[in-house]
């Protein structure tokens, strides 16, 4: 089958299978409220694109005034029911949710491939790390426990449990469709909550089957709501008194804004950001293992990671390894999501792609050494894509432009350091701490390294040491907005709330207990 023929039939495949969301003619996005698709009444719509083609797949609407807050009074009016509901019940709903999409991850890798561009095999990737978050959310029996302190004095008991705070909002990203948006409502939901989400604008399709399935999975109308557009969407969740708390993985403008417009509204922010990880090569290092490593986390998804490892850092002699490491990464083959084969795909959109041949440019006029240059790459059948090819900046210092910002694309940022304490410098000078990695066979190396180094998530012969979600994704310093981090204990502290309890019954007061059969009278 011809690469425009296969595109055309998982064009049709994914418009026949996410029919119940999407309406035709034209192809537009619906809203979700209170467990119904509904059409939009705005008159401002939002194209989305196939990336591999920028051939228009649907319309998404900037959702009106008033389907917004009927989305959070939804939530709202659900919210008195579902909190009151037994921790087992919702627990036995998440068993089923973890099912369902287990059953269709095909379906909804489908979408993100239609409508983000990574491959098929990422895109799976990207629902099976979703999927661990659910399973993890199945735990909740053992995680919202409580505390308890028996006799704190004479006939006193003091305990404490954790409560829901109420209407939570998501705000997701484009690069995870499935991922972040599961990170989010999954937890606020099994702790008693209820959701409004607003996915990326860019490829909403993943969210829609993911809420599809969690009213499918028996989740009541109007625990999770879906509400679509941009700067007024992300406006009226900042303002909207009825909010208590919002979840962000995005850009870092977007997100310090909505950290400080929320945070003003007296609303928990948790605001996951930009990065700049550093992947710091040892002399001593598994070679083989290390260049494949580092071709995998900088090129996959096309770059478009937050925790993609874009900037390498050799260490002495390591540095005569980087001819093999271009080597390599020419050998990864550019196409079309759904392609055979296909290693890395295109950019989300053409203004992506530019932006990224620019900080390309930018590197090479400051005195960088282009030694690979991806930007020119076509790939046949899919001329109108939005493609960037495996591309290397070598001699990079730390003052360049294509140093000091997230590119966000299939670049390698290259350095040399004489030693570790001179790499360690370079990344705690960088102003992000989202994750770093560290590549070496010498175990006080590894340990020096994760002791000194200023980053919240560190690797050890791992590229991208992204936590599983029984763990909390510890970004810091520039990354990361907020005093509760996502997933894991921190995940469950910040969709939650404390209540304690001090009782007092008297041991004076305790009835004997005995039944009387004797004929009552009067005394």
């Amino acid at each position: 089958m011809s690469a425009m023929m296969r595109n055309a039939f998982l064009k049709r495949k994914a418009t026949f299978l996410l029919n119940r969301w999407y309406s035709t003619s034209p192809a537009t996005t619906k809203l979700f409220i209170d467990g119904q698709f509904v059409e939009s009444k705005t008159s401002n719509w939002i194209d989305v694109h196939n990336p591999a083609t920028n051939e228009v797949v649907t319309r998404v609407p900037q959702s009106t005034a008033e389907e917004m807050q009927s989305a959070v009074d939804s939530c709202k009016k659900a919210f008195g029911s579902w909190s009151e509901t037994t921790i087992l019940t919702r627990q036995q709903i998440m068993f089923k949710y973890q099912n369902l999409i287990k059953d269709n991850m095909k379906r909804i890798a489908e979408t993100i491939t239609l409508e983000q561009g990574k491959t098929l095999v990422d895109a799976e990737g990207d629902v099976a790390r979703g999927l661990q978050a659910v399973e993890h959310c199945c735990s909740i029996t053992s995680l919202q426990l409580g505390e308890t302190l028996p006799g704190i004095a004479k006939d006193m008991d003091l305990y404490s449990f954790r409560i829901p705070l109420g209407v939570t909002a998501g705000i997701t990203p484009f690069n995870f469709p499935a991922m972040i948006p599961l990170w989010m409502f999954p937890l606020a939901l099994v702790c008693g909550n209820t959701m409004v989400v607003k996915p990326s604008e860019r490829d909403p399709g993943a969210c829609m089957i993911l809420v599809e399935l969690a009213k499918e999975a028996g989740f009541p109308d109007g625990t999770v709501n879906v509400i679509h557009g941009q700067h007024e969407a992300v406006n009226f969740i900042c303002d909207s008194p009825d909010i208590r708390a919002i979840s962000f993985v995005g850009s870092d403008q977007a997100g310090k804004y909505i950290y400080e417009r929320g945070s003003k509204n007296g609303k928990r922010v948790q605001s996951n950001m930009g990065a700049k990880n550093h992947g710091v090569i040892m002399p001593d290092a598994n070679k083989e293992n290390t260049l494949n490593q580092l071709v995998g986390a900088a090129f996959g998804a096309a770059g478009q990671r937050c925790m993609a490892l874009s900037t390498a850092i050799f260490v002495g002699e390591s540095k005569e390894w980087i001819p093999e490491l271009v080597e390599r990464a020419k050998k990864l083959k550019v196409a079309a999501g759904n392609q055979p084969g296909a290693d890395l795909g295109p950019l989300i959109s053409p203004k992506a792609k530019q932006r990224v041949c620019d900080l390309v440019e930018s590197g090479i006029k400051e005195g960088a050494q282009c030694v690979l240059d991806g930007r020119s790459i076509k790939v046949p059948g899919y001329e109108n894509g939005n493609f960037v090819g495996p591309t290397v900046l070598h001699n990079v210092k730390t003052d360049m432009e294509c140093y000091k910002e997230e590119i966000f694309g299939p670049v390698l940022v290259s350095m040399e350091a004489d030693t570790l304490d001179e790499a360690i410098d370079v990344v705690n000078n960088n102003p992000y701490g989202n994750g770093t990695a560290i590549f070496t066979t010498n175990g006080a190396t590894a340990r020096k390294y994760t002791q000194k180094i200023d980053v919240g998530q560190v690797g050890v012969n791992v590229p991208i040491p992204v936590p599983l979600s029984m763990f909390s994704f510890t970004g810091s310093r520039g990354s990361f907005m907020g005093d509760t981090n996502f997933s894991g204990k921190q995940g469950i502290q910040f969709y939650t709330q404390m209540k304690t309890v001090t009782s007092m019954w008297r041991e004076a007061d305790v009835s004997d207990g005995k039944s009387h059969t004797a004929m009552p009278v009067m005394k």
